[in-house]
């Protein structure tokens, strides 16, 4: 089952990732089943999708998926009880049907934020990528720069504000502060969003006040962080325990920084791959890749964004930064993700099936946990 839209401003690119997740997905393999998700939180059975699908004409379908279909209840289309809605039904219900994978290509909040994951977990459907905890940390910026922080995992300076702080005169003085902390010039991001929404440049006090106005629109908290000269590298993540990482590569943006136009509107950016890095530093990224991945206690797959600060004859520069991970990656056809597997010798397709292989991998590991209270754990127990 893949899961796209969402109540999210990333609405629109989920749609476009699944479209190109449905795209290439081996038919002769697995049953699919698309459902889109509503702004309003809707769940409805993605129809056209579905036709297309179950006829073998996937290649067909539009590069923005279309919602309209019937609508469906959502813990009872994971659980099974489907009624006369057309969708397959679970094996939490039957058995003896194939098992249900749960693919959720919902970007930003309330799908890449641990709450469709909580969902998944109490229908007890095996689904692609981290669990609560893991997306929960990793989406909101603030918690996982905190995190990582704990970790020894060098970052660019950064501070958090929140939207109950940031009243009337206190505003000046909050801007003030961190430009002082920062430097005149500083990114503002709202804590939890991705594909680059809500995000300013800003150049001094007045600018910074609009960025934080922009930012709290689309979240309490906001992070503001330095703007750091230097260069932007991505690295894939892929694993549960043993996770392991891609060749790295390097964006270039056409704008004054990679915003969503440059993302997917204008289409202007660079991406390079791999990376035109010395080897010892494309090694050492690699690693830093997965320790900050082990760290925010990511699972199944993650893309992770690292800066470069090169070193020049006035400032030795800072090596790598890491930047931002982001659990459920774009896979539109410019997505860095699977960009990075196919230069690491692994297709598309495949990819996909290792993310299944890896959502089984850990729905088994989590059903051995005991439920019952031990008796060592009982009072008198030797």
């Amino acid at each position: 089952m893949v899961l796209f839209g969402g109540r999210s401003a990333e609405h629109d690119i989920s749609k476009i990732s699944a479209s190109h997740v449905l795209r290439s997905v081996d038919l002769a393999r697995y049953e699919v089943v698309p459902v889109g998700i509503t702004k309003q939180g809707t769940w409805m059975l993605a129809q056209e999708a579905s036709d297309l699908i179950l006829h073998g004409r996937s290649a067909e379908l539009p590069d923005s998926l279309s919602l309209e279909g019937p609508e469906l209840q959502p813990f009872a289309v994971l659980t099974g009880n489907t009624g006369n809605t057309g969708v397959p039904s679970s094996p939490q219900a039957h058995k003896s049907a194939p098992l249900t994978v749960v693919l959720p290509i919902l970007h930003g909040p309330n799908g890449e934020d641990g709450t469709v994951q909580g969902l998944l977990e109490m229908a007890q459907v095996p689904y692609v990528g981290s669990g609560v905890l893991g997306s929960a940390v990793a989406m909101d910026k603030a918690m996982a720069k905190s995190v990582l922080d704990a970790a020894g995992i060098a970052q660019p300076r950064w501070a958090a504000v929140r939207v109950s702080e940031f009243l009337g005169s206190a505003q000046q003085a909050i801007a003030e502060s961190l430009l002082k902390d920062l430097g005149d010039t500083v990114f503002v991001k709202p804590a939890n969003m991705g594909s680059s929404i809500g995000i300013s440049k800003a150049h001094g006090a007045k600018e910074l006040l609009a960025a934080l106005e922009l930012a709290f629109e689309y979240d309490q908290i906001a992070v503001v962080e330095e703007a750091v000269s230097a260069r932007e590298l991505e690295v894939a993540v892929l694993g549960n325990n043993s996770p392991r990482s891609s060749v790295v590569g390097e964006i270039i943006p056409a704008a004054e920084f990679y915003d969503y136009e440059d993302k997917y509107a204008d289409g202007t950016a660079q991406s390079v791959i791999p990376a035109n890095i010395p080897p010892a530093i494309s090694t050492e990224l690699r690693a830093l890749a997965i320790q900050a991945f082990s760290s925010l206690r990511a699972e199944g797959m993650a893309r992770v964004d690292v800066f470069f600060e090169e070193g020049t004859a006035d400032n030795p520069g800072r090596g790598l930064l890491v930047n931002e991970i982001n659990t459920i990656p774009g896979f539109t056809p410019i997505s860095m993700y699977p960009m990075l597997w196919k230069a690491t010798a692994l297709s598309y397709p495949d990819l996909i099936d290792e993310l299944v292989l890896l959502a089984i991998e850990r729905n088994a590991l989590r059903a051995q946990h005991r439920t019952d209270v031990s008796q060592r754990n009982m009072p008198g127990s030797a």
